[in-house]
């Protein structure tokens, strides 16, 4: 069989593994070592497996990947995305649509100090999904506003998804996460006019919050200096060129544990909540990685992203043709798998 024939079976038992709802590391794993068993030898490719695996686990630049996590982790367990959400709904939350707004600010300040989209999309699930049916918006609403606000986790720095795509590429992690804040901040933006905008054409649908005197909003603004604090220590030590990105994201986890003492929002039970919360997190963002590197090798091996290049600029539909497949591509991807499957799934190809 031809190296292209064993590539494109690759393809097939990939996406019917992934079907079964097989995990996308193991999956991609398993098919990168069998392919490369297949073309160059099982030992080799379990040779292969070894070194990719150790290489991943001990290279120091992927100690960001931990390091942030934890620092989302402790931030969590401290119920800092409570006092984000109740200073953003003291803000605007007695206006109409105030308080899907106050959702998406505060997706976007959890967002800044945790770095995962799913985090964000779980926690603020717990904190304004309830807020929002006490005062009857649509359910619709209010899930699609987190499921939004969830997402700017993977665009705002520290996200963990840019850290991902940086390590695969090669590129300046640091560079990837300054580049995330304009489109972060753009997408809340837009989040927030899409609101206006609903309010604006159904008044009745989304109703106005509870109103707050000045004094309690001073006292819930008050509260979330920590988090700023944070974010502007870390990301602006990493833009400064004081710290390297896992050095930043060591800080971040010092300092978030270091405030949460300080605040006294953190005990026992609740830093070995975050331990596990960020050993399990980070336990699988590197299966999935090392079961990319090793796709990958399936990839490199077969000159799958070499072909499939040379195809592409066949059809003669241009740089603005290609981008538009690549937009398709990602559109029906989005189907299936959440945007760091995506990422470490496409970026070898």
């Amino acid at each position: 069989m031809s190296t292209d024939a064993i590539a494109v079976l690759g393809f097939v038992v990939l996406f019917a593994l992934m079907l079964l709802r097989v995990p996308v590391g193991m999956a991609m794993g398993l098919v990168g070592v069998v392919g490369y068993s297949w073309i160059v030898g099982p030992g080799p490719a379990l040779k292969l497996v070894g070194q990719t695996s150790m290489r991943t686990v001990t290279d120091y630049t992927f100690g960001v990947i931990p390091m942030f996590m934890l620092m989302g982790a402790l931030v969590s367990v401290s119920g800092v995305s409570r006092e984000l959400f109740r200073a953003a709904n003291s803000m605007i939350g007695h206006l109409r649509g105030g308080l899907g707004v106050a959702t998406v600010l505060a997706c976007g300040g959890f967002a800044a100090i945790c770095g995962s989209s799913v985090a964000t999309a779980a926690t603020f699930s717990a904190v304004a999904y309830p807020e929002m049916r006490r005062f009857n918006y649509p359910q619709s609403f209010s899930t699609g506003v987190i499921a939004a606000g969830g997402t700017l986790g993977a665009i705002l720095p520290p996200s963990t998804v840019l850290a991902v795509y940086a390590i695969l590429t090669q590129q300046d992690i640091g560079k990837l996460f300054m580049a995330g804040v304009v489109p972060g901040i753009l997408a809340m933006a837009m989040y927030v006019m899409t609101i206006a905008l609903i309010v604006r054409a159904r008044p009745d649908w989304l109703p106005a919050g509870e109103h707050k005197p000045w004094s309690e909003r001073l006292v819930d603004l008050k509260a979330v200096w920590a988090p700023l604090v944070l974010f502007v220590f870390v990301i602006g030590g990493l833009y400064g060129g004081f710290f390297t990105p896992t050095e930043a994201g060591g800080v971040g986890a010092s300092g978030a544990f270091i405030l949460g003492l300080v605040r006294r929002k953190l005990d026992g039970p609740k830093i070995r909540e975050a331990l596990l919360s960020a050993t399990r997190t980070a336990a699988a963002v590197f299966t999935v990685l090392i079961g990319a590197l090793l796709f990958g090798y399936f990839l490199t091996i077969t000159q799958s992203p070499q072909k499939l290049t040379e195809f592409l600029t066949g059809l003669g539909i241009g740089r603005y043709g290609v981008l538009a497949l690549i937009m398709l591509m990602y559109l029906v991807l989005g189907c299936l798998m959440d945007a760091m499957a995506m990422i470490i799934l496409t970026v070898p190809i």
